[in-house]
């Protein structure tokens, strides 16, 4: 389940930006009930975009801005809560990490759903029934 930061140089320090996205994966973890899931913690993937400065924008003006998005299968987050305790979590996370460098109001989130049977994980296609059978297995061990 990706997860996608994208921030302009200067925002976080180098030893920041592991340490967020460490913390970013704990919060998806932790709000979806999967902390340790031996299925989903490793399938937790993305990336951290570090854009040069002018490069982000708030307003059609440079700015320091943080965005942070989620693609997801459509069983997870579903619910209101566990969206906004996520966005919550990784907002503070967020500015945390930065150090004063951003505002929370200058912190997005945004979950993009995958439609049902477009996963692919090692070579296999996951459905909602096949993935949440992966997860429930892999909570057995």
């Amino acid at each position: 389940m990706p997860i996608t930061l994208t921030v302009p140089e200067g925002l976080l320090s180098s030893e920041a930006e592991a340490q967020t996205f460490a913390e970013l994966t704990d919060a998806l973890l932790k709000v979806s009930q999967l902390s340790g899931n031996a299925f989903m913690t490793p399938n937790v993937v993305g990336t951290i975009n570090v854009l040069p400065q002018g490069r982000v924008f708030s307003g059609g003006k440079p700015a320091a801005a943080a965005f942070i998005e989620l693609k997801l299968p459509e069983i997870a987050l579903a619910t209101d809560e566990a969206k906004k305790a996520f966005t919550e979590a990784a907002t503070t996370i967020v500015e945390r990490a930065s150090n004063g460098r951003v505002s929370r109001d200058h912190i997005w989130t945004n979950i993009v759903y995958a439609a049902d049977g477009s996963w692919g994980i090692g070579g296999q296609v996951y459905g909602s029934t096949k993935l949440v059978s992966a997860i429930q297995q892999a909570a057995a061990l």
